[in-house]
């Protein structure tokens, strides 16, 4: 993993209006994050200096400029981009400026992902008004990173709070828009992709709930048609391929269920669907995965907290388990890799 045991994580500053430069230090400081990876962060010198003082630490890192090389091993790095003076910022408001350095630092992350430089990216919350202010054609996370690394095939957002994953069929679009985005093709695809990265993150048969759109999965067909005439038949699929899938299930009550430990992940129509179910489970460890790219990309789940931004009490939870998580996923596909190397090539 570029030349040690550990993999190398990426860390881009999200909003510096918020609490994305206090979580940043914290991750530096942390020793459970020191002995997972090599954490390399991307950002302003400057901007990560004072998410230090906020968060009352002093870091142990080694500085190197844009274009230096990197060599990461040992104590964290940081790539100071120097492109931003935090005190040109106002905490707790969304501005073009910071917008622009989330994304800078966002896309010098993919792009060492892409080199081979890193094994997996993190960031900590970005705010999207920001980024709308500096890129204005920005619409989420998974679109951006696809235009990035070139890829063109699925990719999605996950929710992963410990054991439990939650996937979406659609993301960020109108609620009015929903009924008329859920096919066949994207509930199928949906699964296979829910299922391929649980594997990839450990789960040998992943046990995947699927939700239903409308009010008590349909109830037959009295409150819709949706559940019966294109989710079941995309669970179906799914199931003669192998996944073990099941549903449509009424989304009131499938997170009761998965909670208890019945799936490992449950898919769902639309964003609040399963945001709103995760948060309330636990709001201050959630993750978010973005799945169907070269290499794991981790977040936490929560936002920027313009709130709180500057007053030093960002709860470092979710931050840390991005990390931990993207650090796992990174070691299994370099495993993976491994195997394919050593196995005969007429088996591989």
């Amino acid at each position: 993993m570029l030349g040690n045991q550990r993999p190398t994580i990426a860390l881009a500053i999200g909003d510096p209006a918020g609490i994305g430069p206090e979580l940043a230090a914290r991750m530096v400081a942390d020793p459970e994050i020191r002995e997972a990876g090599s954490l390399v962060v991307v950002g302003d010198a400057r901007v990560l200096s004072r998410g230090a003082v906020e968060a009352g630490l002093a870091l142990d890192i080694d500085i190197r400029g844009p274009n230096e090389p990197l060599s990461p091993g040992g104590r964290p790095v940081l790539r100071d981009l120097g492109h931003l003076d935090p005190e040109s910022i106002r905490l707790g408001t969304s501005s073009e400026a910071g917008g622009r350095s989330a994304l800078d630092n966002f896309r010098t992350c993919l792009e060492m992902g892409k080199a081979g430089l890193a094994d997996a990216v993190c960031f900590t919350p970005f705010n999207k008004p920001a980024m709308k202010l500096a890129h204005p054609p920005y619409d989420d996370e998974i679109s951006y990173t696809a235009g990035i690394l070139g890829t063109t095939g699925p990719a999605s957002e996950f929710n992963v709070l410990e054991g439990l994953w939650n996937a979406r069929v659609t993301s960020h679009v109108p609620l009015s828009a929903v009924a008329g985005l859920i096919t066949e093709a994207r509930v199928l695809r949906g699964i296979r992709l829910t299922h391929a990265s649980l594997r990839d993150a450990g789960f040998a048969e992943p046990r995947i709930a699927v939700a239903g759109l409308n009010p008590h999965a349909g109830d037959s067909g009295n409150f819709g048609h949706e559940d019966d005439e294109i989710i079941r038949p995309a669970v179906e699929t799914a199931q003669r391929d192998g996944i073990a899938a099941e549903g449509p299930f009424p989304p009131d009550t499938v997170f009761l269920r998965a909670n208890k430990g019945e799936f490992d992940a449950v898919v769902t129509m639309y964003h609040d669907q399963g945001q709103i179910a995760m948060k309330l489970i636990g709001f201050d460890r959630g993750v978010t995965l973005l799945g169907g790219f070269p290499f794991p990309i981790c977040t936490p789940a929560h936002g920027s907290a313009y709130d709180i931004a500057g007053r030093g009490v960002a709860h470092p939870g979710a931050t840390r388990a991005a990390i931990l998580l993207a650090a796992r996923m990174a070691l299994r596909q370099a495993e993976r890799t491994r195997h394919s190397e050593t196995r005969p090539a007429e088996l591989v």
